[in-house]
């Protein structure tokens, strides 16, 4: 089975058309946010924005240009070239800290025209971007051809829409062997509708790791403890949860560690609402780019509402 992180990137498409009693018009507001959630092995996960695009729809290609427009999100100084200097235009933003419910915005309240984008292409700098481990090294971030290419969306006049990519980087972040830098692939991202969407906080019960013999409280409190698989459907079976085939492939994933107090606290983000299955497993090293076997030891259903945040603990 292959690892999966929920990175959690967040995109939020708000679309609101300009009405009034005797008239409309075709044009539609948008805007994008990121959003991620906690892998393995990391302190911050920076990745430098340039431009974000939305393609299709008969017409030249929606480009908000970082810094750009009142539209677009401001220019910072987070990203730099080899020389240590700021990468004009671009925004960086380090995905680990929005986790959760969290997000941070690319572009708000663009007027564009309504009507079907077939593709939606985010659009990176990789030379400032960048993954810290957790000994305080960095290696370099590479994103191929420098941008992400997502399915589109269909902006209807007169209505409003709002949609989030999530960054699942336990499946997306990978450290192909021999070489000296990461890679953000698409896998493991999500377009989802926050019109529909639920988020989920909780923890794992303490008592759940020490009967199946699960490290608790680590003294290095950056050390995973246990992963969290959310597979859509409920009462999906343990045993099925080793299978990489589609049908059972995670919706998302997270990794959860110990917060050097008491618990072992968990939140993802974003979720499409409707029935789930959480699978636990105390195995963290799943490698996105190998078949590896993970021991599920507990299985549990929830259901995901609109708009509305559900606590569980597992193994309670």
């Amino acid at each position: 089975m292959k690892k999966y992180t929920l990175l959690a990137v967040s995109i939020a498409l708000g679309l609101s058309a300009c009405n009034s009693d005797s008239e409309t018009n075709d044009t539609a507001q948008v805007s994008f946010d990121v959003s991620d959630a906690p892998v393995d092995a990391a302190n911050a996960v920076l990745v430098c924005f340039d431009s974000v695009e939305l393609v299709g729809n008969g017409l030249p290609p929606q480009n908000f240009n970082v810094g750009d427009s009142d539209s677009a999100v401001p220019a910072n100084d987070l990203c730099l070239d080899e020389t240590g200097n700021v990468i004009p235009g671009t925004v960086g933003i380090d995905l680990l800290t929005l986790q959760g419910a969290d997000s941070a915005a690319l572009v708000q309240n663009a007027e564009v025209p309504a009507g079907n984008y077939g593709q939606l292409r985010l659009n990176f700098v990789s030379q400032g971007s960048y993954v810290e481990l957790t000994d305080g090294s960095r290696q370099p971030l590479d994103i191929p051809s420098d941008q992400l290419r997502l399915d589109g969306v269909t902006l209807t006049a007169n209505q409003s829409f709002n949609y989030t990519l999530e960054f699942d980087l336990r499946r997306a972040l990978v450290a192909p062997p021999g070489l000296p830098n990461y890679l953000l692939k698409p896998r493991g991202l999500r377009l989802v509708d926050n019109a529909s969407v639920g988020h989920l906080d909780g923890e794992i019960a303490e008592m759940l790791l020490i009967e199946n013999e699960c490290s608790v409280a680590p003294a290095d409190n950056e050390e995973a403890v246990a992963a969290v698989y959310l597979f859509e459907g409920q009462d999906v079976a343990i045993e099925d949860m080793f299978s990489n085939s589609d049908e059972v492939s995670p919706y998302a994933s997270i990794s959860v560690f110990y917060d050097g107090v008491s618990q072992y606290p968990l939140s993802i983000g974003f979720i499409e609402a409707g029935q789930y299955t959480l699978g636990l497993t105390c195995d963290t090293n799943d490698d996105p780019e190998e078949e590896t076997e993970l021991t599920f030891i507990h299985a549990q259903n929830v259901t995901i509402e609109q708009g509305q945040t559900l606590e569980v603990v597992i193994g309670e």
